[in-house]
């Protein structure tokens, strides 16, 4: 089946914008709607950087899992929010050097199951399996054959949670939840998220928020690492976050508006 007709049997509401197509719009790519490039464009007259934090972003994901794999030693990847594919995926980072890699990426958007054949590409030696759930609803995640056929949580694991809690307000108790994946994971494994703030912002575009996100602080967003170990250097703006590039190349804090943070779990 062709993804075009995958897409025609999938619930897919194209006239109400979608961030994972928003983002993918931001990215340059074309599996997004005009409602998504409508809200994109909107966006954008708000935070000029909103392109620039997408590309950010998926820097920030190359450079945790190259630590992760080269540096930690982690082998395994669970994948919260995973996104339309595009270069640089998880599973691409982490077998590229180190080939037995597992991943397991989990999204509940039917564009991206559409595309999930791209994240299922693994090497021999790896595995990697996709999961449609939500993020609030970890015990499924937990529970699923596919991730309990991929991942062996008795041995280090990446919890991956990029640019996916700023979609939850805290009464959808995304800090319990991430506590609850945390507690599946064996000591020694790690926690990477990225996460929109408004300590950079203007009180007009902390304002103009509403109904796009929750954007948290740095001292709110360091409660999710309360059980963790900080790699340094800590929670910072995802651009300083192990930078593989000069600083008076990169972006300022105020551009990007995001932190990001790896911690290993006690």
């Amino acid at each position: 089946m062709d993804d075009k007709s995958t897409v025609n049997r999938l619930p897919i509401d194209t006239s109400v914008a979608h961030p994972a197509r928003r983002y993918d719009y931001w990215l340059g790519g074309k599996d997004n709607f005009a409602a998504d490039r409508e809200s994109g464009d909107a966006v954008l007259k708000v935070f000029p950087g909103a392109r620039v934090w997408a590309r950010e972003n998926r820097s920030f994901l190359r450079r945790v899992v190259t630590f992760l794999a080269r540096e930690a030693g982690i082998r395994q990847f669970l994948d919260i929010g995973t996104g339309i594919p595009t270069a640089n995926n998880t599973h691409e980072v982490a077998q590229s050097l180190a080939p037995e890699s597992r991943v397991v990426y989990v999204d509940n958007d039917p564009i991206v199951l559409v595309h999930a054949r791209a994240l299922l590409t693994s090497t021999p030696q790896g595995r990697t399996a996709y999961v449609d759930a939500d993020f609030r609803d970890p015990e499924r995640i937990l529970a699923s054959a596919d991730t309990r056929s991929v991942l062996d949580f008795s041995q280090p694991t990446a919890l991956m949670l990029l640019a996916v809690l700023h979609f939850f307000p805290d009464s959808d108790g995304p800090q319990g939840t991430v506590a609850r994946l945390v507690r599946e994971l064996t000591p020694g494994s790690y926690l990477a998220m990225s996460h929109g703030t408004g300590d950079f912002m203007s009180d007009h575009q902390q304002g103009a928020m509403t109904g796009l996100g929750h954007v948290r602080s740095r001292d709110e967003l360091a409660r999710f690492f309360e059980k963790t170990d900080l790699v340094d250097p800590g929670i910072v703006s995802i651009e300083s976050w192990r930078p593989d590039s000069p600083e008076q190349t990169r972006p300022t804090p105020a551009d990007i508006n995001c932190y990001g943070a790896v911690g290993k779990i006690r």
